[in-house]
């Protein structure tokens, strides 16, 4: 059996799983145990509760938990709940204190989803046994190509914008609790051309949880424009609980 931690890749809202392909292949190849699993994206509480229990049933030994966008919320809220979790990897993500939600990080920001009307760059619509008043919503077209992930070609851009999986809004209102990262170390990769969470905002997130801070020019999707950047995060939090 391996000595190695296993990783496991927390995805954000609008992707899945093969938002982290870029990363998992060179890992694999070095190794590791590479997990990655789905994201409800319905919520703070219920998508932590969902991965602190896979955490706590699909990993053996210690963990590194890595978590993109709002995937930062979910292993902020999970790492302390499953699994041998030892280091935490931000990757251009919200990295939330207590009480705080996705909106009131971004309230004020130059972010492209910080808008007056939401339906300017997001497509709202109602899901089965949503809560009253509650949809979900996904990023326009125009919203990938233009902030989302400007930095990569058309063709994947286009992919994004067919295969995104939406958010409920409950994701973005509910409080956060505990933070893991006041445990647990933690590493941050910022995009600097980020749209969606600006290099700000990451920046004035990471330095308050104590991140080890790298910064990359890319995107919101850094981890597929720039991969080596975030490999090298996981790496170096590998090497420091080693």
């Amino acid at each position: 059996m391996s000595d190695k931690p296993t990783i496991v890749l927390v995805h954000g809202a609008w992707a899945d799983a093969s938002s982290w392909n870029a990363i998992i292949a060179p890992l694999q190849a070095e190794g590791f145990t590479v997990l990655a699993p789905p994201n409800e994206l319905r919520g703070v509480a219920s998508d932590s509760a969902y991965i602190a229990s896979f955490l706590a049933q699909r990993t053996h030994g210690p963990v590194v938990l890595v978590g993109h966008s709002y995937g930062g919320f979910v292993i902020t809220n999970a790492g302390a709940q499953g699994g041998e979790v030892k280091a935490l990897v931000y990757v251009d993500a919200f990295i939330p204190d207590e009480g705080e939600t996705v909106v009131g990080i971004l309230e004020g920001s130059t972010s492209a989803l910080a808008v007056a009307d939401p339906t300017t760059v997001l497509d709202v619509a109602g899901y089965p046994g949503a809560p009253e008043g509650v949809a979900e919503a996904f990023l326009t077209p125009d919203t990938v190509h233009s902030f989302f992930a400007q930095d990569l070609p058309e063709a994947d851009r286009l992919l994004i914008v067919a295969g995104q999986r939406p958010a409920s809004f409950i994701a973005n209102v509910t409080p956060s609790g505990p933070p893991a990262w006041k445990t647990i170390p933690s590493w941050a990769v910022l995009g600097t051309a980020d749209l969606v969470i600006p290099i700000d905002v990451q920046r004035r997130l990471a330095e308050r949880a104590g991140a080890t801070i790298s910064e990359v020019d890319a995107s919101h999707v850094s981890m597929i424009s720039n991969p080596g950047a975030t490999l090298a995060a996981i790496q170096a939090a590998v090497a420091a609980i080693s």
